[in-house]
């Protein structure tokens, strides 16, 4: 038998019973759409997330109490273990541009404009932080002043945006202070928080003067700041040898290293560790999330093996008038696998844009970037017509198995 006449046979048997047919087609659609859609929502959220971490600090070093092998850091990470000798060694790296720390200067409140708002924290770090890219308006504090910066979600928190010259007024526990503004920034140097974190309203202060956790350091015998995290910014095209000498720099010899417990280990982190550390963290998810979607695509095998079964049944009689006219059990098993392949075909292909436009709809909720997961698409489209092959076997092969002579009796 020609394969356009085995072809024109299984079409003939699916338009037959349309309604079934589209069913079936159905749960392959659903199952092919789902893996699709939730693959290119994680692909999106994955090329959001590490566009928005390689966007800026492409050279920063980011130096933390805890947090083995560029992993995440440790319980420790807010222990305050650099000291300045340390940010002063640091700084004295061949290739390093500049040295950021960063510290908490606990607070109660901020007020403005005769309006106050809770604020548990602040953070304190040098005007390193404040590059001119990240100034919208005004300029860096400095050292000793008593200035403040915020971001740009911090300005519009009160009924009057703050502006460059506002005096707001700041609470430590049981004392008040007056800072001016002198800076409107849209993120900074040595925050690991990338720039899609913008959304979070931030106080910067001075180190000097209102950063006053100190710890005495073990190389010079004498009281000095400690900080939790410090950013190491590299010289372009230099961070991988900038990174190898700050380790060194920070084993014994340091006062980080004296201060820590034995047992924990100081994370030094390029940026491109932690981008690699969010694509396995979201490459799990997806595949973990695509898989039970992957269910969805083992129902439909169902839906077709049924369909299949049922027809062999309903055409027995056909089955048996083809074999008395010289039909093969191969070509009588080509029919009907033709017929589930056709059927998990057609729901592959309606699969592809269902996924898709899933897809794009969760993005634009998420407000993030829309990606097409090429990869995702053609195991979908080949586990569908896998399944097809599959759910149609025994149907197919029982029914190349019907007696001729039985089949012609059969009413």
């Amino acid at each position: 038998m020609p394969l356009r006449e085995v072809r024109r046979l299984a079409w003939r048997a699916i338009t037959a019973h349309r309604l079934r047919s589209v069913l079936t087609v159905l749960g392959v659609v659903v199952g092919i759409g789902s893996v699709i859609a939730f693959a290119t929502f994680g692909a999106s959220v994955q090329a959001e997330v590490v566009s928005q971490f390689q966007g800026t600090g492409a050279s920063e070093i980011y130096v933390t109490p805890g947090g083995e092998d560029g992993g995440p850091p440790g319980e420790d990470f807010t222990r305050p273990a650099f000291t300045t000798h340390d940010v002063g060694e640091l700084r004295d790296i061949e290739g390093v541009q500049a040295v950021v720390p960063r510290g908490i200067v606990p607070t109660s409140s901020v007020a403005f404009g005769g309006q106050t708002l809770a604020r548990s924290r602040m953070t304190a770090t040098t005007e390193a932080a404040f590059s001119e890219t990240v100034l919208v308006s005004g300029r860096a504090f400095r050292a000793g002043a008593d200035e403040i910066i915020v971001n740009e979600a911090a300005a519009t928190l009160f009924e009057r945006n703050l502006t460059v010259g506002s005096t707001v007024t700041v609470a430590f526990g049981d004392r008040t202070q007056n800072v001016t503004v002198v800076g409107i920034v849209s993120g900074t140097r040595g925050s690991i928080t990338p720039t899609f974190a913008g959304g979070t309203p931030r106080f910067y202060l001075p180190a000097d003067p209102f950063y006053r956790t100190v710890v005495e350091s073990p190389t010079l015998g004498v009281d000095q700041r400690a900080y939790p995290q410090v950013t190491v910014v590299a010289t372009a095209g230099e961070t991988e040898s900038v990174k190898r000498a700050v380790e060194a720099s920070l084993q014994a010899d340091s006062d980080a290293a004296q201060l820590l417990p034995p047992d924990t280990e100081i994370g030094v982190r390029s940026r491109s560790d932690i981008v690699e550390g969010v694509q396995s963290v979201i490459d799990r998810i997806t595949r973990f999330v695509t898989g039970v979607a992957v269910l969805s695509l083992i129902v439909g095998a169902f839906g077709i093996a049924n369909i299949m079964l049922v027809s062999v049944t309903q055409r027995t009689r056909e089955i048996g008038v083809m074999k008395a006219v010289g039909a093969t059990n191969r070509e009588v098993m080509a029919l009907f696998l033709a017929e589930s392949v056709t059927l998990s075909g057609a729901g592959a292909l309606a699969g592809i844009p269902v996924g898709l436009g899933v897809g794009y709809a969760a993005t634009r909720y998420a407000e993030v970037g829309f990606t097409i997961a090429v990869g995702w698409i053609g195991i979908a489209v080949g586990i569908g017509l896998v399944i097809g092959v599959v759910a149609g076997l025994y149907p197919a092969w029982r029914a190349a198995r019907v007696d001729p002579i039985d089949a012609l009796r059969y009413e």
